[in-house]
């Protein structure tokens, strides 16, 4: 067998938002990484994935690691494979991958109203088909709820999407998760290794567009005593009396769709640190 001398624990492709709460985490348990950004910046390695690339150079500056984190989309059949054989072509490590995916593939059939990871999911997504492939190959797929934390502030992700009174009429479910617990739900995959599978990650909270926007309005700073304002109140207002809703948050049933990452955070022995928007 031969000995494969690891330059990184771990290789992050794509040093992006998750980094920032990622690479903190590995500094304190005091863990070898590395990175890559399509500049170079700020001591990571320049690198590009080129999906049609033939030729295997590009992966010849990648440092031998334990495990790959690929924090972009791969899409369609072809890619996953394609990364894959090409940091094979040019290493002696054979690492475990980790994928970040998202929760959207998870649409429902309009009669299950719990989700999970064995639930069906949309196998003609490009996002999921190369996840499939990736499995494939052995790797683990994190498929994220909404993503907030950082420069991501879920108030105003929140404020932006409903910003009619139609659109908050749509709105059901949201499902969250900060960039601290992904940075704790990726170290926990590479620390102890779960094989090929998909997991799906909240907060394991099923919040209610309706009650965070009576919570925070439409305009202005909510924090500590500050009253919320904006049109949003009445338009919550108004739908609450249309609907026959009665107190918020609304239930499931009301709401249509809830997804329940609980076999990750048990399987994991952890719990979710940044749950409180």
């Amino acid at each position: 067998m031969v000995q494969v001398r690891f330059e990184s624990e771990l290789l992050i492709l794509g040093a992006g938002w998750t980094s920032t709460f990622l690479i903190p985490l590995l500094r304190d348990e005091k863990v070898g990484y590395a990175a890559t950004s399509t500049t170079g910046r700020s001591g990571t390695i320049k690198f590009i994935f080129e999906p049609d690339a033939i030729d295997s150079t590009a992966f010849k500056v990648l440092p031998e690691a334990r495990t790959i984190l690929v924090t972009f989309p791969l899409r369609g059949t072809g890619q996953s494979q394609k990364l894959v054989d090409l940091y094979h072509q040019t290493h002696t490590s054979r690492p475990h991958y980790i994928q970040l995916g998202f929760t959207g593939i998870w649409r429902g059939d309009g009669q299950a109203l719990w989700l999970d990871r064995h639930s069906p999911y949309d196998t003609t997504n490009e996002r999921a088909m190369a996840e499939d492939e990736l499995m494939q190959n052995g790797g683990c797929v994190l498929n994220l709820a909404g993503l907030w934390g950082g420069e991501r502030s879920a108030q105003r992700f929140v404020r932006r999407a409903a910003f009619t009174k139609e659109k908050l009429k749509g709105k059901g479910s949201l499902h969250l998760i900060h960039g601290r617990d992904v940075a704790r739900a990726i170290y926990a995959v590479h620390r102890a290794w779960p094989g090929a599978s998909r997991w799906m990650l909240t907060d394991r909270f099923v919040h209610d567009w309706w009650a965070l926007l009576a919570e925070w309005g439409s305009a202005g700073a909510v924090e500590g005593e500050e009253d919320a304002t904006g049109e949003a109140l009445v338009w919550v207002r108004e739908l609450m009396e249309e609907e026959g809703v009665k107190a918020l948050p609304r239930s499931v049933e009301k709401m249509g769709r809830a997804y329940d990452s609980t076999e990750f955070w048990n399987k994991s022995n952890l719990s979710p640190v940044r749950a409180r928007l």
